[in-house]
């Protein structure tokens, strides 16, 4: 790996090493006592080059990072009463269809990334096998309500409504991001007048759509320049239009925004904002509420944080900007439509 500059920043009461490749940067979270975030730098996780492009593992071979079981969790699972579907493993469900939450492997059988690296880790602490399931997105509220499965570690966001009928711990931010060119002049999106005048692409019918428009109405309010709104039906010809100069920036989720630069080096973040503003929005694993088994993940989870093996995880794939400090169990979610 090709490392420029390696530097050690504190945030949040969490100390973060700082790895500045070519202009690309990722931050390994570690613990106090210095356990520091090791399989982000090895070669089985990712390797950046001198142009500052990182490869990730898409082989099935992941070597993922483990934890051992968690004593807490394990007997705050057996007190709940929690069965698993299958004796001895934890069956979670994934959408592995966007990278690098979840996708397969160049295999187009193994199940790969954040979403599955954090399944690991919960099984892990329960003293658990790992059953990992593949589902669309859409098929997993049935499944988990009925029992096929066990948890679900898929990009979901903690909602009041969803409350009513599954428990949640979180594990990331929900967050937005703006893109833009690498060797762009614009250095920050941060509020509403920074978007005056811009060419932005942006789905329509989404959350970043509805605050993009809310700040565009703002900023004509008060004489600046309106934000030119761009839609395209696929993200080739969005990427495309803002490596020609046709668009200034792409507002969208930070995640697979944040891979993508990481992977092609052609684009760079110039602002993010929670995903559910301005509420905050939370990422979380879920399962069917009541059953014993979200209490144990908290615990499993903030072990996971505490150790640094959480850090690890979200290093490798590119989302160390996403990183809670606590995992929270059935925190406040979006307000109810």
């Amino acid at each position: 790996m090709a490392i420029k500059k390696k530097t050690a920043v504190i945030a949040g009461g969490i100390a973060a090493i700082v790895l500045v490749a070519s202009g690309i940067t990722a931050a390994v979270l570690t613990n106090s006592s210095g356990h520091t975030a090791e399989a982000a730098a090895r070669e089985d996780a990712t390797t950046v080059s001198e142009s500052g492009a990182v490869t990730f593992n898409l082989t099935p071979d992941q070597d993922r990072i483990r934890l051992d079981a968690v004593p807490e969790a394990v007997a705050a699972i057996k007190a709940s009463g929690f069965t698993p579907i299958e004796a001895g493993k934890l069956t979670v469900v994934t959408s592995p269809y966007a990278a690098p939450l979840g996708l397969y492997a160049d295999d187009d059988a193994t199940l790969i990334g954040s979403d599955p690296d954090i399944a690991q880790l919960i099984a892990d602490g329960l003293g658990l096998e790992l059953n990992l399931q593949p589902a669309a997105w859409a098929d997993w509220p049935l499944g988990i309500q009925s029992g096929k499965y066990d948890l679900i570690t898929s990009n979901v966001t903690v909602t009041e409504e969803r409350k009513d009928v599954y428990d949640f711990a979180t594990y990331r931010q929900d967050l937005l991001g703006f893109y833009v060119k690498s060797d762009s002049a614009i250095t920050e999106i941060s509020e509403a007048k920074d978007v005056a005048g811009l060419r932005i692409v942006v789905g329509s019918g989404t959350n970043q759509e509805k605050i993009l428009q809310g700040w565009d109405e703002e900023n004509t309010a008060n004489g600046l320049k309106p934000v030119e709104f761009q839609y395209f039906d696929d993200d080739a010809a969005a990427t495309l239009a803002v490596q020609s100069g046709r668009a200034d920036a792409t507002f969208g989720p930070n995640a697979t925004a944040a891979y993508k630069a990481a992977v092609n080096g052609e684009t760079r973040v110039v602002g993010t904002l929670n995903g559910g503003y301005p509420a905050n929005a939370a990422i979380a694993a879920g399962t069917k509420k009541g059953n014993g088994l979200i209490e144990a993940v908290g615990i499993v989870l903030n072990a996971a944080i505490d150790g640094g093996e959480y850090g690890e995880v979200l290093a490798r794939w590119s989302l160390t900007s996403e990183a809670v400090e606590k995992s929270e169990v059935n925190p406040a979610g979006l307000p109810r439509s």
